[in-house]
């Protein structure tokens, strides 16, 4: 074992199986919020690097032992994560665990064979979560594509509301627009609730003046967010093709759906025998036997006239510099995955148009299982993303009980300063609140804020 950590209050007990990129993300993150964190990993180096580098317990180990589990305090913990890279590991620690213990258990799971099972393997092993990082992250492209001239779409409320993110263009309608003006120029149905600008993020009032170039977050139901685009002159019909590098399983998700909406998709992937496979598991795509860092060959094949461009490679640098050639020689909407964070400020520098971020992806679902598992209030959290480089977050809580914030106008509610609640959803209808609205028992609620590590709806007042 290595260093013990100072004991805390208002903490979950946490054990961490596998420290690898969406581990470290956890550790990271759930250490900031309070939590007790114990990781578990065979590689001694990982684990006295990482446990060295947060205040987190640390043993070397098989996850899936008895032994090792006892050792990490098993017995005493609220919520088990499983995140290794084998899918058959972090099951059976996962079960293990269960054996052991009354916590919550999740692992991540990547296999499509064990996807089509989720439901079945959460009810037999009893398992609160199943995570497929590669899934999530083809089901965020495929948003992404679904409205080609955004750069990153986020579903709330079980997709009855989105927040959309865009750079305004030179010459548009927004340009010069205070935000109180907003309802009189285009649509009062919308709620701009985040924009950057020149590297920092505000969360914007009323008098806050929008500039060409800005890349601002809004909130509306479903239909208005498109027409809202429309609107503003973007295009919002979806990508008719879409060109895929890497046939990885990643590729194999994005494919499936785009197809399933009527997109042509053409995959290019080095390996033979991968082909082979995904020509019969994707018989209505075009499959591609070559390497798709080869400039000539993705000339041949069509880049120029391609309407999106997805690379998909196990490769950061190899994404990266696809996504630019792509941007040089068509107007192809791209979207680039990245899997390491290093060099974030380079990164957030090229024009990469849209990004992802499957570690993210992975992480915040289970960071807001953990929060809502803290909470002992009145709401629970429904949903989490991290925006503008996790210096904004964007909560959904369900209001269960009455409390401070319910009943009373929101013009009444002395709330956090750099916080908006941007919907309310009441039994599916999506509200965007005026001062007079107010949170009644029953709701979701949104609230954007550039403030961490909220539980509970309690923690938007002062």
């Amino acid at each position: 074992m290595f260093q013990k950590k100072a004991e805390k209050k208002h903490h979950l007990n946490i054990i961490i199986v596998g420290i690898g990129k969406v581990g470290g993300t956890l550790v990271e993150q759930l250490s900031k919020e309070g939590n007790d964190i114990t990781i578990i990993d065979k590689n001694p180096t990982a684990v006295q690097a990482m446990s060295g580098l947060y205040d987190v317990m640390g043993v070397v180990g098989n996850g899936a032992s008895y032994s090792v589990q006892m050792e990490a305090g098993i017995e005493n913990c609220d919520l088990f994560i499983a995140v290794t890279e084998s899918d058959e590991l972090n099951l059976l620690c996962c079960t293990v665990a269960k054996r052991v213990s009354n916590c919550s258990a999740i692992a991540r799971v990547r296999t499509p064979d064990y996807s089509k099972e989720v439901g079945y393997l959460r009810e037999k092993l009893g398992l609160t979560m199943i995570i497929n990082p590669d899934l999530e992250s083809a089901k965020e492209v495929a948003r992404i594509l679904y409205l080609p001239t955004t750069l990153e779409v986020n579903s709330f409320a079980h997709g009855q509301a989105e927040m959309i993110k865009f750079k305004i263009p030179e010459g548009n309608i927004l340009a010069n627009l205070p935000i109180s003006q907003l309802g009189k120029a285009i649509s009062h149905k919308v709620l701009i609730c985040a924009v950057e600008r020149d590297g920092e993020v505000h969360i914007p009032s009323g008098n806050f003046v929008l500039e060409e170039g800005d890349i601002i977050s809004y909130v509306a139901n479903r239909k208005v967010a498109k027409q809202f685009l429309n609107a503003l002159g973007f295009n919002t019909r979806q990508v008719k093709n879409t060109m895929i590098i890497g046939g990885g399983t990643s590729a194999q998700y994005l494919a499936d759906r785009l197809i399933h909406s009527g997109v042509s998709v053409k995959i290019i992937e080095k390996d033979r025998a991968r082909c082979e496979e995904l020509s019969l598991l994707l018989p209505k795509a075009i499959i591609i036997n070559g390497d798709g860092t080869d400039e000539e060959l993705l000339k041949e094949e069509g880049i120029q006239s391609a309407e999106s461009f997805v690379p998909l490679t196990g490769i950061d640098e190899e994404n990266i510099m696809l996504t630019l050639f792509a941007r040089q020689v068509s107007n192809a909407k791209v979207v680039t995955k990245i899997n390491h964070i290093t060099f974030k400020d380079v990164i957030n520098n090229l024009d990469l148009g849209s990004v992802i971020y499957p570690r993210y992806i992975t992480s915040e679902a289970i960071i807001a299982y953990a929060r809502a598992k803290k909470n002992s209030l009145g709401s629970n959290i429904e949903t989490l993303y991290h925006l503008f480089d996790s210096r904004v977050e964007a909560i959904e809580f369900r209001v269960r009980s009455e409390s401070k914030v319910t009943n009373t106008p929101l013009m009444e509610l002395s709330l956090k300063k750099n916080l908006l609640i941007t919907f309310i959803n009441r039994n599916g209808s999506i509200i965007i609140p005026s001062g007079q609205d107010a949170i009644k028992v029953g709701d979701t609620v949104m609230i954007v804020t550039t403030h961490t590590g909220f539980n509970d709806i309690m923690d938007i007042l002062e």
